[in-house]
């Protein structure tokens, strides 16, 4: 039996909201202990410099280029993230001996179709900060996880789908268990029993609905789903958005974060909406993309596990049941955390990592055999 060891995850995700950091005890195949986690958010400037960056990165070619505001979005995401660690520690000190750190990054360009995915973030500098901050000799730190995987001929995404397994078989529930993770695109996993999981990304989430909102009153999210809960939903843009043919394909496949930003203004109508219809409409296309995938699946699921940002929105868990037919709990339900699980498994994936234990498989992200992947920095400054 492999020796646990104590691991962080760091994720930055599409919604542009902050640094998630959690801690877990694992080795990798099972989680033995749920550490704290927290969130360090963003502040208005950092979100700005990010969203610039996306628009930049959506012509480049060469994953390692950092044209326009890149380079100085990657520089100032790598600090956001030391100083989240080093709120971290200052928090829980007890937790300085961490063995190793998965860090994300943030996801700027995804087009696995050109073999091309971008994760801004210095890894090798984040590591020498790392090590300040713990004392020598300090953890190891895994970054760029997806790159292997889409190198190969993979969608690269979903990488969580293992980690998920892994807390799945700890639940009684009997039938096949939708995991569904409600960031800026939303995924799933679909896990039943012991066959192999299968995930893709179904469609856009809270991105879409943030630059709507941000667009319409300034504010960076519907709150609470507020907005969208006093709107009516618009069932035609409903149709002519769900024509687009990525609903049509089969698991596994994933997106961009702005994969669907041209499609729905030229097809969604909003601007004929109010701010109110148009939260109900998009809120609901996240809630009937979801819908979508379900006639790719081998059985019904019994169960839905939502968590990421979305999970915390009543009106879209609300629309999910509706729209689905299938029983929706959060993460927080079946005793996970909704805010840390995504960063929980980039510490899982990191301790996988390590041991040379695959990452992505062909049911989750369409290789041909399970693979590792990261790119490992140690204490001493080694690759």
């Amino acid at each position: 039996m492999a020796k646990t060891v104590k691991a962080i995850g760091l994720m930055s995700g599409t919604s542009l909201d902050g640094v998630d950091v959690a801690l877990i005890e694992t080795d990798g195949e099972t989680v033995a202990v749920f550490g704290p986690g927290r969130t360090y958010p963003y502040d208005a400037a950092d979100r700005a410099l990010l969203a610039r960056a996306l628009e930049d990165a959506r012509g480049l070619a060469d994953r390692l280029a950092r044209p326009g505001v890149l380079g100085q979005a990657e520089q100032r995401l790598t600090v956001r993230h030391e100083e989240a660690l080093a709120a971290f520690f200052h928090a829980f000190p007890q937790h300085r001996d961490v063995s190793v750190v998965g860090f994300h990054g943030q996801t700027v360009l995804h087009r696995p179709e050109m073999r091309l995915t971008v994760q801004i973030g210095d890894g090798p500098a984040l590591a020498r900060g790392l090590r300040a901050l713990t004392g020598p000799p300090g953890p190891a730190l895994v970054h760029d996880l997806r790159a292997a995987d889409v190198a190969a001929g993979g969608q690269g995404a979903p990488l969580v789908p293992v980690y998920h397994q892994a807390l799945v078989r700890s639940l009684p529930q009997a039938g096949p268990v939708l995991v569904l993770n409600l960031g800026g695109v939303a995924n799933i996993t679909y896990l039943d029993g012991d066959a192999d999981p299968i995930a893709c990304d179904t469609g856009p989430a809270n991105a879409l609905i943030d630059d709507f909102m941000t667009a319409r009153t300034g504010a960076p999210i519907d709150r609470d789903g507020a907005a969208a809960a006093a709107g009516r939903v618009d069932e035609a843009a409903i149709a002519r958005l769900l024509d687009h043919p990525f609903f049509a394909l089969r698991p596994p496949k994933s997106l961009d974060r702005n994969a669907f930003r041209d499609w729905v203004a030229a097809r969604g109508g909003l601007d004929g909406l109010s701010t109110e219809d148009g939260a109900a409409t998009l809120t609901a296309l996240t809630a009937a993309t979801v819908g979508a995938v379900l006639a790719h699946l081998p059985r019904r699921p019994a169960l839905a596990i939502a968590a990421g940002g979305g999970a915390h929105n009543p009106t879209l868990l609300a629309m999910l049941a509706a729209r689905t037919g299938i029983r929706v709990l959060t993460a927080e339900d079946v005793g996970w955390s909704s805010d840390a699980l995504e960063a929980q498994a980039f510490a899982f994936l990191a301790v996988r990592a390590l041991r040379g234990l695959p990452i992505s498989f062909p049911t989750t992200t369409g290789i041909a055999r399970a693979l590792t992947g990261g790119v490992i920095a140690l204490p001493n400054g080694a690759q």
